[in-house]
């Protein structure tokens, strides 16, 4: 079986895939795949934190690159933190909202069914096992994986080999940002501290996190 199997069956499908871009490296091979199989290409973005420099600089790049507009959404999980109070205080007027929803909020905006993620079968247990009741195309679902069945050997080849840009904060912080653990906080706060303000103005208790990492990592040291 090749590779780029499922790409090449789901591009006989539909012309028209949104892309779910995290700017990880399964994301920016998803991006790049989809970029080079079908016609109209449509990426979105879900941010913890709106407008961080060192995000927005990153996915600009790519906007120019591909010749398309990214789409800035905000990460269903924030939804969550908002209305009960993760990392600051709660606001039960918030309303719940499942990946579905933005999911099915995209699709409406766009007129585009098809999503393509970057999610790999060696990933995790629950991934494997999600991805093995799917199948590489969920018709039911409207999502498709073309890096499914990829190592993440093969992904870092790809990207090498292809040239493609791996964002300068992935490698400055060795993680491309998707949490408020305090070790992640503690590499935004040392490396971009507007950032850090920032994302500390949104989530003022995540600071918390932050200090006790960094009492954590000092004591280690002594």
């Amino acid at each position: 079986m090749s590779l780029l199997d499922v790409i090449k069956t789901q591009s006989q499908i539909t012309d028209s895939v949104l892309v779910s871009f995290s700017m990880g490296k399964d994301s920016i091979v998803t991006m790049d795949l989809c970029a080079k199989y079908f016609k109209h290409v449509q990426p979105f973005f879900m941010y913890l934190v709106p407008d961080l420099k060192f995000q927005e600089e990153a996915l600009t790049k790519y906007e120019k690159h591909y010749g398309v507009q990214i789409l800035r959404v905000p990460h269903f999980e924030d939804a969550d933190f908002y209305r009960y109070g993760s990392f600051r205080d709660p606001d039960y007027s918030v309303p719940r909202v499942k990946i579905r929803g933005i999911y099915e909020y995209l699709r409406q905006e766009t007129g585009i069914k098809w999503i393509a993620g970057g999610e790999k079968i060696n990933d995790s247990i629950v991934r494997r096992a999600m991805l093995k009741h799917s199948g590489s195309i969920d018709v039911e679902r409207g999502r498709f994986y073309p890096v499914m069945y990829w190592t993440d050997k093969e992904i870092k080849q790809y990207i090498k080999m292809n040239n493609l840009l791996y964002p300068k904060f992935n490698r400055e912080l060795g993680f491309s940002f998707h949490s408020l653990a305090g070790k992640e906080l503690s590499a935004i706060k040392q490396i971009y501290p507007e950032d850090y303000n920032r994302i500390i103005k949104f989530f003022p208790e995540a600071k918390a996190g932050v200090l006790q990492y960094e009492a954590y990592k000092k004591g280690k040291k002594k």
